[in-house]
């Protein structure tokens, strides 16, 4: 449960003014409906009482009448704007959520950010994000609405009839209404886990088993997973009618809640009225107020039904929105060498304008050591200016560190939105990056700069998108550029051309190259192989 106080805490301060504005007209439509049903008592009532005693005609109608329709259209247009403004909130805080769990995975080391492109892992956070829209739309909102909205009917009874019915429809409403919810809570948190997680199971299941259809045909296994998907539907379903009538039966009862809080209203007028302590309209005006007031009772039970969901969700999103603790980062310490290894084997000191060339046998552990100089893992023995890579603040080691991965990533749009992932750039800086890597003819061939290209790039072959990445990476400007086989999949003659530009680009940069063939290139100062 703490972790959902604190996902509510950062969705609620995310947009405090757009959340008030929704609460405020949530309490309005809750105020004036039990206005209109109230005034509407007391008019009928007041209206039949002067008919029988023969002064109908003298009985003032149209002030009444006309609060009526106002309170009419006023709860209608209020609710229009509460509907809109309440969504607007929730979406303004689900983005900011979104963007905290980003920056969350951003510290993630490369094997935990590595599995983010596992289907089961995007749509178990797209799952838990959409959980999390009803802490403000079904728990927050209406909690706070319908507080704020029996505190302030609550003054208006007393000043209206009376304490006595005020204190009737308080009492009976508070109470009752926290017993239900509470027995609510408890039998539906519970089937709402475990619907939620059968439901992601079925359709991770049912994904990888359309997936790998063949493979499961050829083994004959294809009986035994439809099975395991059919008793994964049916523990779903189960859970999903357990959930069903524990909410049904929470409706049943807040309903008798209603009716009886309704009638205890009704018997305290009536007995202020024998006192004659109010007129016979007034005094059916709490009956009426208490019957308005379902309308902000009823709702919190679907939001308490699905709270095992949300609290799930809570406690897989919150601790990516922790903030790391510790000393806070350094930016850098401009006297140390720009860059120290003393790991796998290496001690080395280099210098800005260096470039060395690391080969070794396949799984020596030559990415990983990219790896650990991007501080996309953890690694000892690496100093960047004095500074572990994880110790710098994330902003301040990506202007200084740039990494080329080789599996680096394209995106469906045009040559220059792939070019300009990292920041915006002129097309004048462009098309020295493009020429950098010898890929200006390719370009122009395709249409320039504005030619799209498919998901992941599709349209430019291995090499070509490989280049693109190279020129992504240079108009970064990094003092430490880290290429993981800059040219593998290039012809002699291109993998030159792209060597030389890369270092006629960045003449001051210090490169680090992976390298398993071309290390022996004249842009590299020093050659070392790892060993196990």
């Amino acid at each position: 449960m703490s972790a959902l106080i604190r996902i509510a805490r950062l969705l609620v301060s995310a947009d405090p003014w757009a959340m008030a504005r929704g609460a405020a007209l949530s309490v309005a439509v809750l105020l004036m409906g039990a206005a209109l049903l109230g005034l509407s008592g007391w008019f009928i009532t007041a209206t039949g009482l002067a008919g029988l005693v023969g002064i109908g005609i003298a009985f003032d109608v149209f002030r009444p009448s006309a609060g009526v329709r106002f309170l009419a259209l006023g709860r209608a247009a209020s609710r229009y704007g509460e509907r809109l403004l309440t969504h607007d909130a929730t979406l303004r805080a689900l983005a900011a959520l979104r963007v905290t769990l980003l920056r969350g995975f951003a510290r993630s080391d490369a094997k935990t950010l590595a599995r983010l492109r596992s289907e089961g892992v995007l749509t178990r956070i797209i799952s838990d994000v959409d959980a999390l829209d009803g802490v403000i739309l079904r728990l927050i909102l209406p909690l706070a609405a319908a507080a704020l909205t029996h505190a302030l009917v609550f003054f208006a009874l007393v000043w209206l009839v009376g304490g006595p019915v005020a204190g009737v429809i308080l009492a009976g409403y508070l109470p009752g209404l926290a017993l239900i919810l509470l027995r609510l809570g408890r039998r539906s948190i519970a089937p709402s886990s475990v619907a939620e997680e059968t439901a992601q199971a079925l359709r991770r299941g049912t994904i990888a088993m359309i997936r790998d259809r063949e493979a499961l045909i050829l083994a004959a296994t294809l009986p035994e997973r439809e099975a395991a998907l059919r008793d994964l539907d049916a523990r779903a379903r189960r859970a999903a009618r357990h959930l069903d009538q524990a909410e049904r039966g929470a409706a049943a009862h807040m309903s008798i809640l209603v009716a009886v809080v309704a009638m205890a209203a009704f018997l305290a007028g009536a007995l202020l009225l024998e006192a004659q302590q109010v007129g016979p309209a007034t005094a059916v005006i709490g009956l009426f107020v208490a019957l308005a007031l379902a309308e902000a009772v009823l709702p919190l039970r679907r939001g308490v039904a699905e709270l095992g969901r949300m609290v799930g969700a809570a406690a897989r999103v919150a601790p990516r929105t922790e903030l790391p603790t510790g000393a806070p980062p350094r930016d850098e310490i401009a006297a140390a060498p720009l860059l120290r290894l003393e790991t796998q084997g290496l001690d080395l000191e280099l210098a800005a304008g260096a470039a060395l060339a690391i080969t070794g046998a396949s799984g020596i552990g030559k990415t990983t050591l990219m790896l650990r100089i991007s501080g996309l893992i953890e690694g000892e023995g690496i100093r960047i200016k004095g500074t572990a890579p994880r110790d710098w603040r994330e902003p301040a080691l990506r202007a200084v560190v740039t990494a080329v991965p080789q599996r680096s990533a394209l995106m469906a749009g045009t040559i220059r939105e792939n070019l300009c992932l990292a920041g915006d750039h002129s097309d004048a800086e462009l098309d020295a990056a493009i020429h950098a890597v010898a890929l200006a003819e390719d370009i122009a061939a395709r249409g320039g700069l504005s030619s799209r290209l498919g998901e992941g790039g599709a349209g430019l072959s291995g090499g070509q998108a490989r280049r693109l990445c190279l020129a992504r990476g240079l108009l970064c400007a990094p003092e430490i550029l880290l290429l993981d086989e800059p040219t593998e999949g290039l012809d002699a003659r291109t993998a030159e051309a792209v060597l030389t530009g890369i270092r006629a680009a960045l003449p001051e940069a210090l490169i680090i190259a992976v390298m398993h063939r071309g290390a022996a290139h004249g842009i590299f100062d020093r050659v070392v192989r790892l060993a196990g």
